[in-house]
């Protein structure tokens, strides 16, 4: 692309010639000369781009994970591209680096133990991996004290419900179930429409007993979880028989005899593989940050054998007296004992963004504009990876390599200009996003510059995979100038936007929003190597990367030029790329840049129910099991009327056509 200034040289003569000599000649020839700078630039600017993911994807920066030299190095990297901008790289303190510390998990040492202790002076040691495990998401030390048995653990003040307010647990030790009261009852006051209750997060749990003064938290899977899904596979497998034996007695259709084989099959080995009472493995639930207790998850059996003597009633039954009378249940367990031990080290590491400024000039000159990418990846995998178990490199070339080129590009070109513009722009390589949007937090918490003088804050996250030249914005709510700005940015560029107009949503501009700051994210989707190791640089659509900094570059100009700051709007909801919550499994992975009545999916994970079931990307499923599907949400809220386990009707529409294809779904994976 030509830069204004080039375009300012370029056109202003053409113009004139036009109307006052009418030489055609002439005129062709300035078109052409133009035409050739324009190409030449685009060249130059992919050839930079291209360059600059392939060095922060190579292997030799370890997929720029937390705690990793590549992650230093790309930092160092960064930094000495906006110095080489012309960019200020000394506002951070004197250097381009605003340094802070995050949680980078934690690490199981020993010894790690736990033992009861029953009215009658018998102890019960418990065996780890069999009927104990400890929990990352709690804290390390030793625990002895009295037992107390808290029911969900829940707190609901709204609902007039609180576990902590018939019992004294202080510095004791809590035994709490999972998940909510009246999980079959749709209506009932825990109910939620996607996901699970506020009030049955695990760490929301821990907090609770904690703020009440217990000294230690013992977690056990709720009955209705455990029963529930053994009983639906096991009805699945039953209803599946009996489907090939009907067929196989008609000597009927031999392709519908197949398909019903290969789902008996399908829901057998998933019910042979179903660990019913299974406990949390280390590492399940995240790491909580701040002080917590020592906190372990048991089995069903061993709490069991506490509570039956004790009480007069196993967890089934305190669960069942619990939804049928709404009331809490929770008592003290006279003559119990417990100590234990957790050995665990959270492991905090100094991390980094990276900041280049380019000061403005004028009246407006104390505004700032912030645009950004963060530059961390998944490192050799682990929590977030959707690759199981692997120990490759995550390159992250899109994820988020294509971003930061784009940020360190856009930074070149406004870098090079020979006026300042009206408005200050800060360029932020943000860290620790892929752990919570970590590096964007630290900069509104702590901002160099002030936050009611930062006007926009434009986001650049997975720019790398264009396809079908359509990109995805997030945030076109949050002004009311971003519409007509963006239209006029992206003429002539044969680029088609799907506007989105959340401004919370899974990347770095929600915590910008968050500070009722407008802002634009730019996306070009989600993908089958998306937190995978596939996702190399091969795979990029340079070109189209270069596409989407020129509207970037268009959109900031004139934001940085505009008489007047660009307004904020308050737009309710969050844009996600994924769903939560309990309902079975399927493996389809959205496609938001497709805007089209159904639910788009770019590819399906490998081995998934979808996968097995022969969707593909580019399939737009628009009806399930009878149930029509207008988008993501409508899928969502109809895969939860399912079973782990089902066979389901998916009517997919693929290359003009209707197709009707079968899935077994899968058990849920949170």
């Amino acid at each position: 692309m030509m830069s204004n200034f080039l375009q300012r040289i370029l056109l202003v003569p053409f113009c004139l010639l036009v109307i006052f000599s009418g030489h055609i000649a002439i005129n062709s020839l300035y078109a052409e000369d133009a035409s050739k700078v324009a190409a030449k630039e685009t060249s130059e600017a992919e050839r930079r781009l291209l360059d600059d993911v392939k060095k922060l994807a190579s292997d030799e920066w370890e997929g720029r994970g937390v705690g990793t030299e590549g992650l230093k190095k790309a930092a160092k990297f960064i930094a000495e591209s906006f110095r080489d901008a012309g960019l200020d790289v000394s506002a951070a303190g004197g250097d381009p680096f605003q340094e802070f510390e995050i949680v980078d998990g934690a690490k199981l040492g020993s010894p790690n133990s736990l033992t009861l202790t029953g009215p009658d002076g018998k102890t019960i040691s418990l065996e780890m991996g069999k009927n104990f495990e400890v929990c990352s998401f709690g804290g390390s030390g030793k625990i002895e004290g009295e037992l107390v048995f808290a029911g969900y653990g829940i707190v609901a003040t709204d609902l007039e419900y609180d576990e902590y307010d018939s019992i004294d647990v202080k510095d004791k030790i809590v035994i709490v179930m999972r998940r909510n009261p009246k999980q079959s009852d749709p209506h009932g006051p825990f109910a939620v429409g996607h996901g699970i209750s506020r009030h049955a997060g695990l760490t929301t749990k821990l907090s609770r007993a904690f703020s009440n003064g217990a000294k230690g938290v013992i977690f056990v899977n709720d009955p209705y979880t455990v029963n529930s899904e053994k009983e639906q596979l096991e009805e699945q497998v039953e209803k599946a028989a009996a489907q090939v034996s009907k067929l196989e007695k008609e000597n009927g259709d031999k392709s519908e005899l197949e398909t019903a084989r290969t789902h008996l099959s399908q829901v057998k080995e998933i019910l042979a593989k179903h660990v019913a009472d299974k406990l949390m493995e280390f590492g399940y639930g995240g790491t909580r940050s701040g002080k917590s207790p020592a906190t372990f998850h048991i089995s069903q059996d061993v709490c069991n054998e506490i509570l039956k003597p004790t009480l007069g009633k196993t967890l089934s039954e305190i669960e069942a007296q619990i939804d049928e009378t709404g009331e809490p249940f929770s008592r003290p367990l006279e003559g119990w004992k417990v100590s234990g031990q957790a050995a665990l080290k959270i492991i905090r590491v100094p991390v980094k963004n990276v900041i280049g400024v380019l000061e403005g000039q004028g009246p407006h000159s104390d505004e700032t504009i912030v645009i950004g990418a963060h530059f961390d990846h998944l490192g050799r995998g682990g929590a977030g990876s959707l690759a199981a178990n692997s120990t490759e490199i995550h390159n992250g070339a899109d994820d988020n390599a294509s971003g930061t080129a784009g940020l360190m590009e856009i930074a070149r070109r406004l870098g090079e200009r020979k006026d300042p513009l009206p408005r200050r722009v800060v360029f932020i390589a943000f860290n620790g996003e892929e752990r919570g949007l970590l590096g964007a937090n630290e900069y509104v918490d702590n901002p160099i510059f002030p936050l009611e003088k930062t006007v926009a804050m434009f986001n650049m996250d997975m720019i790398g995979r264009l396809d079908e030249n359509k990109l995805t914005i997030f945030g076109t709510g949050t002004s009311k100038v971003w519409d007509a700005m963006l239209d006029k940015s992206t003429e002539g560029t044969g680029i088609e936007l799907i506007k989105k107009t959340e401004g919370f949503g899974p990347s770095d501009h929600a915590a910008f929003y968050g500070k009722k700051i407008p802002v634009l994210h730019f996306f070009t989707g989600i993908h089958e190597d998306y937190h995978r190791p596939g996702d190399d640089w091969e795979k990029l659509n340079v070109p189209g990367m270069a596409k989407i900094i020129e509207i970037l570059e268009k959109v900031v100009l004139e934001t940085a030029e505009a008489e007047v700051r660009p307004d904020y709007i308050s737009i309710p909801g969050t844009a996600s790329l994924a769903r939560s919550g309990s309902r079975p499994y399927f493996g389809s992975i959205p496609d938001f840049g497709e805007n089209t009545e159904g639910y788009a999916i770019s590819g399906v994970s490998p081995g998934s129910p979808a996968d097995k079931g022969k969707l593909k990307g580019g399939d737009v499923i628009v009806e399930l099991d009878g149930r029509k599907i207008g988008g993501l949400d409508d899928f969502d809220l109809a895969l939860r009327d399912f079973r782990p386990g089902q066979q389901i009707s998916v009517t997919v529409q693929r290359d003009s056509k209707k197709v009707e294809l079968k899935v077994t779904l899968g058990t849920p994976k949170n």
